[in-house]
């Protein structure tokens, strides 16, 4: 049975490898029906954030909550309504696009399993190398199927970390719109990007991480970046 919830809950989350501080106090809600960004510079604890809220990576303080649920309650059933695209896209180079997708579809037990893998195909733009090895393809080409493997079993919360990675302009533009999409069918979307320009058209709030730390990026006149950069002036 699948895990119900609206709005994750980061409460006072720190976590510590050794003696270096990936994460310190951080508090956040993410909700449904929005996307949620956060930008820092590498190294400030973005992925890290990204890993605890996919349940890889357990805090050393404070907590996640999905709703009124922890990972430690539910396990599985939570971990069913979450899709992760990371820096390891999780594609196997010697498959083709078309059987990485099943491979992943029955690894949920999803049904309609071959019109789910077709439509995901159609999304990406592959339908032309579907029976192409993933091994072949351009990083970019690699970038969209892995969005697609990532959102095949329609996950509840969708976690992004640089997602505009490899891809041209026109992909970059079919990702936003599939970004839209996922919000307004009222999915909780955070994604991690350094791509101000092209996360400007989607983001509906955003958050500074810096060194382990987080708080929302200043409102006000100007873009994304330049608010961002006073944001981070301000905290100096």
């Amino acid at each position: 049975m699948g895990v119900d919830f609206d709005t994750v809950y980061v409460d006072d989350v720190s976590r510590h490898y050794g003696r270096r501080r990936a994460l310190a106090h951080v508090t956040l809600e993410a909700r449904r029906g929005e996307v949620l960004g956060l930008f820092g510079p590498n190294g400030a604890g973005k992925s890290t954030l990204i890993s605890i809220l996919s349940t890889l990576l357990r805090p050393s303080g404070g907590g996640v909550r999905y709703g009124a649920h922890t990972v430690g309650d539910t396990g599985d059933a939570l971990r069913g309504q979450i899709g992760v695209l990371g820096h390891d896209l999780y594609l196997y180079g010697d498959l083709t696009a078309r059987e990485n997708l099943r491979f992943f579809g029955r690894l949920y037990g999803l049904d309609r399993l071959e019109a789910r893998v077709t439509d995901a195909l159609g999304r990406a733009r592959l339908s032309d190398r579907a029976d192409d090895r993933v091994g072949s393809f351009s990083r970019g080409l690699r970038q969209r199927l892995a969005f697609e493997r990532a959102l095949l079993h329609a996950p509840r919360l969708v976690l992004l970390d640089e997602p505009f990675t490899g891809l041209d302009d026109d992909s970059a533009q079919v990702l936003i719109e599939r970004l839209r999409t996922l919000r307004d069918a009222g999915h909780i979307v955070v994604m991690a990007t350094h791509d101000f320009d092209t996360a400007e058209a989607v983001v509906d709030r955003s958050l500074c991480v810096d060194r382990g730390r987080a708080w929302p990026v200043a409102d006000g006149a100007g873009t994304l970046r330049e608010r961002y950069r006073r944001t981070l002036a301000g905290r100096a």
